[in-house]
């Protein structure tokens, strides 16, 4: 069994032996899979940019401006980084498929570094306007910490 889009249709294969039932049970779970994989596509830099700016505009006040917004894969140890000097923010290629609202958090956590430099009390106070910061940093810090188990999602069968 299987579901796709195909234009502006969505097109489900399921076996003909099935009853009228199973076929409509079956072409809910399909449906519902293709919007779970759709909903985990990853941004291109051209939309991660304008996601930026919506966030600024929305918690910032439109102030943080940044000149580009970009995807990486040079960072295995940071989940983003930011020079404010170029307007420059990049996002570890690790977020890719983690929930939205952590994706959003390390957005605006460099957006405010565009604001304020370095992770002082007014940086800290700047990022409170974004609701879900503690909630995005409890979720980044159990994906380290799974990281770091003997099983964990890093572990490998010898």
């Amino acid at each position: 069994m299987s579901a796709y889009r195909e234009g502006d249709r969505t097109v489900v294969l399921i076996p003909a032996r099935m009853s009228e039932a199973e076929e409509k049970r079956w072409v809910t779970v399909m449906l519902k899979k293709l919007a779970a994989q759709e909903s985990k596509r990853v941004l291109g830099d051209a939309e991660l940019a304008e996601r930026a700016q919506r966030l600024s505009d929305q918690y910032f006040g439109g102030r943080a401006r940044p000149a580009s917004v970009r995807w990486v894969t040079n960072q295995n140890t940071r989940w983003g980084s930011c020079t404010p000097a170029e307007g420059s923010i990049r996002l570890s290629h690790r977020l890719q498929g983690m929930p939205e609202y952590v994706v959003d958090y390390v957005l605006c956590h460099e957006l405010a570094h565009l604001l304020v430099p370095g992770h002082g009390p007014r940086f800290w106070r700047l990022l409170e306007a974004y609701p879900r910061t503690e909630r995005a940093r409890g979720y980044l810090e159990g994906v380290v910490a799974a990281d770091r188990l003997p099983h964990g999602p890093g572990a490998r069968d010898e």
